[in-house]
């Protein structure tokens, strides 16, 4: 469901806080402009994101990352799992004008668990995969780096599958009492064969049936910069530059790459950024 909140865009003589807690905090003259934002979906917590419309929004900048605005004002960013809680984001108009706004996040803490007796193969990697790993990392860099002008990220997301939430985004796992990266994804426990299908439509941008952690992996382009990404797939129903609408089948759920059993381990990123799948869908869409 989408929620509408507009906000009128002021000026740096006319700045308060206002009723969504965001300011416009600079301009580059002391009128009213005429533009006005839009937020359209909001999570205002590390891994959220705002979707929303600004008029005449050309680009935008947020935390050194630069992001285009489509055709309409409609921009999409996020923020990562350890992001601070003000956040800064200047949008710069089509008449070259620059405006400067505050979105002040919601802390939050993440889980932690910790796990004895792990295979010493899921803890560190041995040095003959070193240069394999790598090459798997550039071709997944290469696939989030993609700026295209797709528009499925517009739409509501549904859940990719169903299944029991066996993990979530943000949680660390201390292996044999060495602390791991943390988790980036929504994970969902299903038997292997258990089908995968897309949450928004988009282009299929990496599909690689072995990958040395992931197994079989996808990543699926939303546009401007916002992909989804699914691993430990035991089969791929699609292949690189494939356009698919939301709820086509992609993949089945399996225990490939570096797992303990079956599951489907679901991320989001807004470029680099690795955003929380669970602010995109309905709770409790993923029940059988």
């Amino acid at each position: 469901m989408r929620e509408y909140q507009k906000v009128p865009l002021l000026s740096v003589n006319k700045v308060k806080p206002l009723s969504v807690a965001i300011a416009a905090l600079v301009s580059l003259n002391s009128f009213v402009y005429a533009s006005e934002l839009t937020i359209v979906r909001q999570a205002l917590q590390p891994g959220g994101f705002v979707l929303g419309t600004l008029t005449d929004c050309e680009s935008y900048t947020l935390n050194s990352k630069t992001g285009r605005c489509d055709d309409k004002g409609q921009f999409i960013f996020g923020f990562g799992r350890d992001a601070k809680l003000q956040q800064q984001v200047e949008f710069k108009l089509k008449n070259g004008q620059a405006l400067l706004y505050n979105f002040p996040l919601a802390a939050r803490t993440y889980k932690e668990d910790k796990i004895t007796g792990v295979a010493s193969k899921y803890v560190a990697p041995p040095d003959s995969v070193i240069k394999r790993i790598a090459s798997d990392n550039k071709q997944i860099g290469a696939a989030r780096k993609v700026d295209s002008d797709l528009n499925g990220y517009q739409q509501t997301f549904i859940w990719p599958s169903k299944g029991r939430i066996s993990g979530v985004y943000g949680s660390r796992r201390i292996f044999n009492n060495v602390p791991k990266r943390p988790h980036f994804g929504l994970d969902v426990a299903a038997p292997t064969g258990t089908e995968v299908v897309a949450p928004a439509a988009g282009i299929i941008r990496l599909a690689h049936n072995d990958m040395y952690y992931s197994g079989g992996t996808i990543i699926l382009d939303h546009g401007y910069g916002l992909t989804s990404t699914f691993i430990h797939l035991s089969k791929l129903d699609v292949k690189e530059g494939q356009v698919v609408k939301q709820g086509d089948k992609i993949a089945e759920i399996g225990a490939t790459g570096r797992v303990t059993g079956a599951h489907l381990d679901w991320r989001i990123n807004w470029f680099s950024e690795r955003l929380d799948p669970a602010f995109w869908v309905k709770p409790g869409g993923n029940k059988k």
